[in-house]
């Protein structure tokens, strides 16, 4: 099953790992690696990163960053190509991401001269972005014929486990994903209550969103610091935030619910 129908797919600027992606998902297809081990794998990935960036190694912190994307975008790869959706790999997924977001703008705080205040309102804005991203684009998936439905446009509930997982571990889950982005997911939902309603999203709106996935988000961060542009990294992702209004503004005025 495909995230998009035909029809939906636009060219995914944080999509950029998806064909590399793909050909490791299949790679995996026959063995006994579940897409959980693919998660976790990229949690390595993104641990690497950090260490790299204590040590003042950036190309390497840059590469095992855009590793890390790829690795990210091969685990729902690898559920769809051995057709196994799992509540807990979504959820797990995420909290994954939040977590090492936040370890990497902590890290990038300790090495620079960044305060820890604007270094927290950054991680806020990099959530924001990607709550964005991720609003319109589980909508137009939602609307997708035929498209994969796991993501729910609103998660007020902890959703019936599938026959391949455990419902406890889907609760407990659950519960981390609401509490990690509850604020965010309520806070982006605040400011375009009716996009839901919109029957669909244009190919060249969505590739504009891709701006803020995640995978695009890093990518900056891995180009920036072996530029020694570290210091820039905290500010630029503040002021980042502003296109948030703008992506908004255009959604409610030219794609009008």
């Amino acid at each position: 099953m495909s995230k998009l129908a035909t029809e939906d797919k636009f060219f995914d600027l944080s999509d950029y790992g998806r064909p590399i992606a793909t050909i490791f998902a299949n790679q995996l297809k026959n063995t006994r690696f579940t897409p959980i081990h693919v998660t976790l794998l990229f949690g390595i990935s993104g641990l690497i990163a950090i260490y790299c960036i204590l040590k003042g190694h950036y190309f390497f912190a840059g590469f095992f960053l855009v590793l890390k994307s790829i690795i990210d975008a091969a685990d729902g790869e690898l559920a769809r190509v051995k057709n196994t959706p799992s509540y807990t790999g979504r959820y797990l997924d995420s909290v994954f991401d939040i977590i090492l977001n936040f370890s990497f703008f902590m890290t990038i705080c300790y090495v620079s001269d960044a305060t820890i205040a604007f270094t927290i309102l950054a991680f806020i804005s990099v959530q924001l972005q990607g709550t964005l991203y991720n609003y319109y684009y589980v909508i137009l998936r939602n609307k997708s014929v035929g498209a994969d439905s796991t993501s729910k446009i609103f998660e007020y509930e902890s959703p019936k486990a599938f026959p391949n997982e455990n419902q406890k571990s889907v609760d407990i889950l659950f519960s981390l994903y609401s509490f990690f982005y509850g604020f965010f997911d309520k806070t982006i939902h605040f400011l375009d209550k009716d996009a839901h309603k919109v029957k669909t999203f244009p190919n060249w709106f969505m590739t504009m969103l891709s701006v803020y996935g995640l995978g695009f988000q890093l990518l900056i961060i891995a180009i920036m610091l072996p530029l020694n542009l570290i210091e820039y990294i905290i500010p630029f992702f503040i002021i980042y935030t502003s296109f948030i209004f703008v992506l908004i503004s255009i959604r409610k005025v030219f794609l009008k619910a």
